[in-house]
């Protein structure tokens, strides 16, 4: 399946400033599988350890890190000669061995002909930084998220409609009817199985929704697990009610995160720790408010207002128990979580995209749901579940800001009227 982190990768490759790359991600978003691949295909041969399935690796970097010393023995361990800009090295779950990402900095410094990529999952929560030197500096750095809208087009063998959504969303011109159809049968879909490339991958080939949900299942069994393995004793039972108490935040009208829904009287002092684990995780991202709609918009943001957003919608659905026919066919009695699914769908997709998000409210109650900087401009971007033309927040927006122009996503074509770009939601992934 295509994943649009080739593009990057083979970049990096070919760059004189390359460093040794840190992809990480949540726990299965393809970051393994998208670094073989690369180097099946751009590489004489591949050198892979993994620090989970082979813990005796930890040894090797015990004593010394040096590149000299290290490459002949990873050479013996892989069975294979490590050839300079010729072998691709893979350190895999390498948040098991903090010496490895320390020993990154040395290769940058006095080996840079080797090519290095390393892949954890957790990094930002299981690398001790008070007693191991993190490569501050000495390695590029890349997050590798779920699959998003148009990469599951693809995986579904939709290029076509891909190319005519593209064209559509630059000339602001309606889809034909039947493929804007065929689109937004996609795009709920995709809200069921989400990006999870496995899961992508076996709604290809059996369109089962049921395996699709072990397979979730199976996927958030294993981020509790971690919650257990890498978290502080006190903190594991926080995190697991913060995690689990998303879904509740999504399905009220006001979508701003509030504690007291966690636990009756529940603070910020007593779960601000839980949701920085999460947010570490990359199982979850924080979206703030924003005071003032001014750049840089990081310095006006509002650290008690927020929003949680989960990093994928099949989860997010498996997560609320949601049946895959209540959501083809957007039935009456999920109301309630129609408008906070669709908002978590296209921060989703913005994430991917490289932007980082806002929201803004007005004193008198009115609500922006993203704020992004787009070709250098300040961008409100509202989000429709349904059809509903009624946006009296982004007119209210409008008139204060007075921006270049608006984008409004919901299901209705493209085309663009009021200083709005209307945007249907499958098509998020072309902002």
């Amino acid at each position: 399946m295509y994943r649009k982190i080739m593009g990057y990768l083979e970049t990096w490759k070919e760059s004189r400033h390359r460093k040794p790359l840190i992809l990480q991600g949540a726990r299965q978003v393809g970051k393994t599988y998208s670094i073989l691949e690369f180097g099946r295909v751009y590489y004489e041969n591949v050198a892979y350890f993994n620090f989970e399935t082979n813990p005796g690796l930890n040894e090797t970097f015990a004593e010394d890190i040096s590149p000299d010393y290290l490459i002949p023995i990873l050479s013996h361990i892989a069975g294979q000669t490590i050839v300079r800009e010729k072998t691709l090295i893979v350190f895999d779950e390498v948040q098991l061995c903090e010496r490895a990402l320390t020993a990154l900095k040395y290769f940058c410094e006095d080996a840079p002909d080797y090519h290095i990529i390393v892949a954890g999952s957790l990094l930002g929560v299981a690398v001790n930084r008070t007693k191991f030197s993190f490569p501050v500096g000495k390695a590029d750095m890349k997050t590798l998220y779920p699959m998003d809208m148009e990469e599951f087009m693809l995986a579904m063998g939709e290029e076509a409609l891909v190319e005519q959504i593209k064209k559509c969303f630059a000339a602001d011109a309606p889809l034909p009817w039947a493929l804007h159809d065929a689109a937004m049968r996609l795009y709920r879909e995709y809200l069921i199985v989400g990006g999870m490339p496995e899961c992508v991958r076996l709604f290809a080939e059996t369109k089962d929704y049921i395996l699709i949900r072990h397979t979730q299942d199976a996927i958030l069994t294993s981020y509790l697990s971690d919650m257990s393995k890498y978290n502080n004793l006190n903190e594991i039972k926080k995190t697991r009610l913060v995690y689990d108490n998303i879904t509740v935040q999504l399905s009220r009208k006001n979508t701003r995160f509030q504690y007291k829904l966690v636990k009756k009287g529940g603070r910020a002092s007593e779960f601000e720790n839980a949701i920085e684990w999460l947010c570490l995780s990359g199982i979850v991202s924080q979206v703030y408010r924003a005071e003032q709609i001014k750049k840089p918009l990081e310095n006006y943001r509002d650290i008690d207002s927020f929003k949680v957003y989960v990093s994928d919608l099949g989860l997010l659905c498996a997560k609320k128990d949601l049946a895959a026919d209540d959501i083809l066919y957007m039935v009456e009695e999920i109301n309630d979580f129609k408008g906070g699914m669709a908002e978590n769908y296209v921060h989703v997709q913005l994430s991917i995209n490289g932007y980082r998000t806002y929201y803004w409210t007005s004193e008198r109650g009115a609500e922006i749901d993203f704020i992004i900087q787009r070709d250098g401009k300040l961008i409100p971007v509202e989000v429709k579940s349904a059809d509903n033309t009624k946006a009296k927040s982004l007119k209210i927006y409008m008139e204060t800001y007075k921006p270049d122009y608006a984008v409004k996503l919901s299901t209705k074509n493209f085309g663009f009227e009021d200083g709005k770009k209307i945007v249907p939601l499958y098509a998020a992934f072309c902002i």
